[in-house]
């Protein structure tokens, strides 16, 4: 009788103190939450102020024109703009393939003894700093490409040809291409780690009821295991996209440096984070600092526009 009685008393208690835990609980991530948006909203509006000079000035030509002449005190973001999209989609176009097979092959066919060190290898490779990719493209990379894929292309393309169009350019292994095979080697490692966990959902059972159907392993892995998990593969294609727009050192040490439009595929280039990360340090004059702002400010935006269609396509799957 006495501890049925005590079991009564308590019980109240823990349940107020629960109720309190979880409310304690609720606000903290609230708060969280809140802060979180809130500096997010703080950085917009401050890239905002601070690139006014740059709009004001400029108007719809900063984002138009490719002039970008600190001299005469000109600026133009549209060939940092295109070198970015350019170089980030080369590198997911590079990089797509090779990770997709990474996934496969460490989930599908790998053996047992290889899964797990090869795996462990992929993800280390993700987590290696841009610089040192750089760095190795710059002494390593550049020179070797020079010399075994820039000079045979160049010297083999037909005079007046759009092969040697495409192929002009200073034989350096500092240009547009190359940083786009940097690029693609830095988020390869990325996007085969997130599909690898991706495919590692799928339920043994659902590949086992293919293959007890007589489906072949190509058959399983392109009609059960990439249908199942397409939602959160294109949630990693845009994740890695959006890493590949946003990279600023390795991109600064091999594309070359140089404003205005590419030309070639061999032709030095820039992009909005190596422009920012070459001159924010020596920018002396308001307009070229709100400038320079002002390109964070379109990175920003492009980056959001990109995940935020990845957010799009993911619900639209999802919903289908």
């Amino acid at each position: 009788m006495s501890a049925e009685t005590d079991q009564v008393e308590t019980a109240p208690a823990r349940t107020a103190k629960g109720v309190v835990f979880d409310r304690t609980f609720e606000a903290l991530c609230f708060a969280a939450a809140t802060l979180l948006l809130t500096a997010l909203g703080g950085l917009i509006v401050s890239l905002a102020i601070g690139g006014w000079p740059a709009f004001r000035t400029f108007g719809l030509r900063f984002f138009y024109t490719s002039t970008w002449d600190p001299v005469q005190e000109v600026y133009g973001a549209s060939g940092a703009i295109v070198g970015t999209l350019i170089t980030s989609a080369l590198a997911l176009a590079f990089a797509l393939p090779f990770a997709l097979g990474v996934a496969i092959f460490l989930v599908e066919l790998c053996p047992e003894r290889l899964r797990r060190p090869i795996g462990t290898a992929v993800e280390l490779l993700a987590g290696i700093p841009s610089i040192v990719y750089g760095m190795w493209g710059l002494f390593v990379f550049a020179p070797w490409f020079a010399k075994h894929v820039q000079m045979p292309a160049m010297m083999a393309s037909p005079p007046g040809s759009v092969w040697e169009k495409l192929t002009a350019g200073v034989p350096n292994g500092a240009n547009i291409l190359s940083a786009s095979l940097i690029l693609a080697i830095m988020i390869l490692p990325f996007i085969a780690a997130t599909m690898r966990e991706l495919l590692l959902t799928i339920p043994p059972a659902v590949r086992e009821s293919a293959y007890g159907l007589g489906s072949t392993t190509f058959e399983v892995i392109r009609k059960v295991s990439i249908p199942y998990v397409r939602s959160g593969a294109v949630g990693a294609i845009m994740l890695g996209l959006g890493r590949a727009l946003g990279e600023t050192m390795a991109v600064t040490f091999i594309i070359g440096n140089a404003h205005g439009f590419p030309s070639s595929l061999f032709a030095s280039g820039a992009t909005i984070a190596s422009t920012i990360a070459n001159e924010f340090a020596e920018a002396t004059g308001e307009l070229h600092t709100a400038s320079l702002v002002a390109l964070g400010l379109v990175l920003f935006i492009i980056t959001f526009a990109v995940l935020a269609l990845a957010r799009l396509l993911i619900g639209r799957q999802a919903h289908s």
